[in-house]
């Protein structure tokens, strides 16, 4: 007896202590990512809301990358404006080049010679290349993988040192020309290219050894970010990240602009709309590239590389000004053509998606509007949407996919909806866990009484199926009775304490495709350590009852729940809780994938409750739920 008074002293001296203690507050962190975060990479800024680890908000901050190229292209002409665009993309100037020489070429229905569309072509898919690559190396080291990014230069010098055999630069190349291209492709190019083509295609089987089979680099990039088929077309996304969410849509198919009808290739695509589908579709474009860069330098024609009658011109002749338009001297603009007075929207597939321009022509050597349509520019609104609920460490995952070099202000979702979307998967594990206990006390009652050879519920609802409902109602309407010496605190907190663990360790487990409350990597972990939280409210309840038969049944009753929280344990070990959430459904489940261990595990979790068959030996279930003797209405029913 001095034994069980030095405790009660000792637990309420402890208590009144945590009483007087300071609380902890958990608010929500705000963390500034960029523009000098090294994966940022100076061009963009990410305010991030962060709960813990989980984003709970994202607000891109735009404009680091400004250089008002738009209105620089309307107070020039196209060929003094052609050395600018190389800006717009320095990974893939090329691209910025095609586009800015294929508005005027339709607005003055110029045609490109035959060699020349076809050197286009090379040059297209060599930048389309370099860039992939450049992406895939900062891809790799920003989610800490740190060898690839040095392969990936070792190829894109290869392509860096054909773009200076041809063009004379390494990068910013202004090789295009409106009606053709600069230069001819020098003596013995076309070899060193096939060259590298064959050399590249091994390099690629290297890639796919290196990442795309290591497991580490799966675990950080499958069923990350993903887009459905019906949100890709709702965001406006092109290029990769169209392509990866199921949609079949590349605009050299499209448009069959230059010469790509011509070769024999195909659609790169993924229907999982993950990080890993966008990162496959990029690796399989290179692939694609290679095919049509071969198939061009092998059928290419001959000809001129550039069309030289629109270098003519076709106006009166002023001999006072001997031919010179005296009106383009204040802004000393090159001879050119006039553009047409139309408008006209022209687009190439680029690396990261459609970069298109809308011009419009009035009968002058400037556009009077010229507007520029980049890719990331549109690829980024999908972000904050994308990133929420997410981890923090997975936003560099994410937008690296992206391949982002333009940017534009969000607006995140409203605060209604955050609230819904907490809300409404919480309720809905709650009443499924709910009517799951119902329906399994409904069982056990028609085994017992099926055992025993008496009829079992049979007047509430069908079959007896409400009468564990009739229960529960029955119990919530009982009067609530209190111990008068007993400690009400712990006697009103305990049977909350074992319920409320019991519901916590479900908010981790991924029933189906996107059904999951908190998708945390350390979920397992957190069920084991909430659900053997349990044991402690059996404790609260029989000591809280001032009861000594309670607290003894309190005692045995943790003690019997511990002693099967081990082979618990034991069974959910070996579950990886994202690898289920990678299946997304029903046959993902472990069960099929362990099925010894969810037998072990049903076993261990119906004798620690003490339910059929375990209660069947006499006096074990009065011996176990001795801590319930003390409780009335609904208390009785959560214990």
């Amino acid at each position: 007896m001095n034994f069980f008074l030095f405790s009660a002293m000792h637990g309420r001296m402890t208590r009144e202590k945590l009483m007087i203690a300071p609380t902890t507050r958990k608010d929500l962190m705000i963390v500034n990512m960029g523009p000098q975060h090294p994966s940022m990479h100076g061009v963009l800024r990410l305010i991030v809301t962060l709960d813990g680890e989980d984003v709970i908000d994202c607000e891109p901050i735009l404009g680091y990358l400004h250089r008002g190229m738009e209105k620089i292209a309307e107070n020039r002409t196209t060929i003094q404006y052609l050395p600018y665009v190389t800006r717009w993309d320095y990974l893939a100037t090329m691209f910025t080049e095609a586009i800015t020489v294929n508005g005027p070429e339709r607005l003055g229905n110029i045609q490109v010679p035959k060699r020349a569309s076809y050197i286009r072509a090379i040059m297209l898919e060599l930048s389309r290349i370099a860039s992939h690559l450049l992406w895939l190396g900062p891809f790799m080291a920003d989610i800490g993988a740190q060898t690839p990014f040095f392969y990936i230069f070792r190829e894109r010098e290869l392509i860096y040192d054909l773009f200076e055999a041809a063009t004379g630069m390494r990068m910013m190349h202004n090789y295009f020309r409106i009606g053709g291209v600069a230069a001819d492709l020098p003596h013995g190019w076309i070899d060193k290219c096939l060259d590298f083509c064959d050399y590249f295609l091994s390099g690629v089987a290297e890639y796919q050894k290196l990442i795309t089979r290591n497991p580490i680099f799966l675990e950080r990039v499958e069923g990350i970010g993903i887009i459905d088929t019906e949100e890709a077309l709702n965001w406006g996304l092109s290029g990769p990240m169209l392509r990866a969410s199921g949609i079949q849509w590349d605009l050299r198919k499209v448009d069959r602009y230059e010469c790509y009808d011509e070769f024999d290739w195909e659609i790169q695509w993924q229907k999982e709309g993950d990080s890993l589908a966008r990162y496959l579709v990029r690796i399989s474009e290179m692939t694609e590239s290679i095919k049509i860069i071969q198939q061009a330098l092998e059928g290419i024609p001959g000809g001129p590389y550039e069309n030289l009658e629109i270098r003519r011109f076709n106006r009166r002749k002023d001999p006072e000004w001997n031919d010179f338009e005296y009106r383009f001297i204040s802004k000393k603009p090159s001879p050119t053509f006039e553009l047409s007075k139309q408008e006209l929207y022209v687009r190439v597939e680029a690396p990261k998606g459609e970069l298109g321009i809308f011009m419009i022509g009035d009968q002058s050597v400037f556009p009077w509007r010229w507007k520029i349509r980049p890719p990331g520019f549109i690829n980024l609104q999908i972000l904050p949407q994308l990133v929420k609920r997410m981890k923090l460490a997975d936003i560099m995952t994410i937008l690296e996919i992206q391949a982002i070099h333009s940017f534009s202000r969000l607006e995140s979702l409203k605060e209604v909806y955050g609230i819904i979307w907490i809300l409404g998967p919480i309720l809905t594990l709650v009443l499924g866990i709910t009517l799951g206990v119902l329906v399994i006390v409904w069982l056990e009652r028609e085994i017992s009484a099926g055992i025993q050879q008496r009829i079992g519920p049979e007047y509430a609802g069908p079959l007896g199926i409400l009468q564990a409902l009739a229960d529960g109602t029955k119990l919530l309407f009982k009067e609530n009775l209190l111990p008068s010496r007993g400690d009400t605190r712990l006697f009103s907190i305990g049977p909350s304490v074992a319920v409320i663990s019991i519901l916590l360790s479900y908010s981790v487990i991924p029933f189906s495709y996107r059904f999951i409350l908190a998708d945390l990597s350390i979920g397992i972990f957190l069920w084991i350590a909430v659900s053997s939280l349990a044991p402690v409210g059996l404790l609260m309840s029989g000591y809280g009852s001032n009861n000594k038969y309670s607290f003894l049944g309190g005692l045995r009753a943790a003690a019997q729940s511990i002693s099967y929280e081990i082979p618990l344990t034991l069974c959910v070990l070996s579950i990886s809780l994202r690898a289920i959430r990678a299946k997304y459904g029903f046959w993902g489940w472990n069960l099929w994938r362990q099925p010894i261990g969810f037998i072990v595990f049903l076993i261990s979790s119906l004798a620690e409750c003490e339910r059929l068959p375990f209660d069947l030996p006499e006096a074990e279930e009065e011996l176990v739920a001795g801590y319930q003797t003390e409780y009335s209405v609904l208390y009785f029913g959560e214990q």
